[in-house]
């Protein structure tokens, strides 16, 4: 019976450790026991040099899901695979992922295709200096993250009136 497991990887190696034991998977001929294996990652948009950039994240770093039957033979592939540290689990043994959890991790990664999520390093109370738009050169202080949006509710003070001011997170930087 095909269960998930985790494997422990090297960080930063993961796609290439993926890539191995693909490939390993199928000089064995063990396609049948070995179905898949998962690198979650997902897309954020973030502001890099005041430009928008948009990159892959792996959601879980450092380690890899690989649908499989546990036999020796295919944990012998796995565990002889360049960069794979052990299986997930306690007292050297492989412990299955719950049904509910594999559904998580199979969810996540098909999500993928969806739009870029949004990453603002800003939280409410920190000061910023609004960089584009009709307030430019204007300070301020974030009062509501709308990471949904992609929208930050900024109190900028005008006519010595603190007003609020809706702004897209691109438009502003920390001071």
């Amino acid at each position: 019976m095909k269960q998930w497991y985790v494997l422990r990887v090297q960080t930063n190696r993961e796609g290439s450790v993926r890539e191995s034991l693909l490939s390993r998977v199928r000089a064995a001929a063990l396609e049948d026991k070995i179905t898949t294996v998962l690198l979650p990652t997902e897309n954020v948009s973030e502001i890099k040099s005041g430009k928008k950039v948009t990159s892959e994240h792996k959601i879980y770093p450092g380690y890899v899901f690989v649908e499989m039957e546990l036999t020796e033979e295919t944990l012998a592939v796995v565990k002889n695979c360049p960069g794979i540290g052990d299986f997930l689990g306690t007292g050297g043994t492989a412990v299955p992922l719950t049904d509910k959890e594999a559904e998580k991790v199979t969810a996540e990664a098909e999500s993928k295709e969806e739009e870029p999520t949004v990453k603002i390093d800003l939280d409410p109370g920190d000061n910023i200096k609004i960089a584009e738009g009709a307030f430019k050169n204007f300070d301020g202080v974030v009062d509501e993250v709308m990471a949904d949006k992609g929208l930050l509710r900024v109190m900028v003070t005008i006519f010595g009136r603190p007003t609020p001011v809706e702004l897209e997170y691109w438009q502003v930087e920390k001071a």
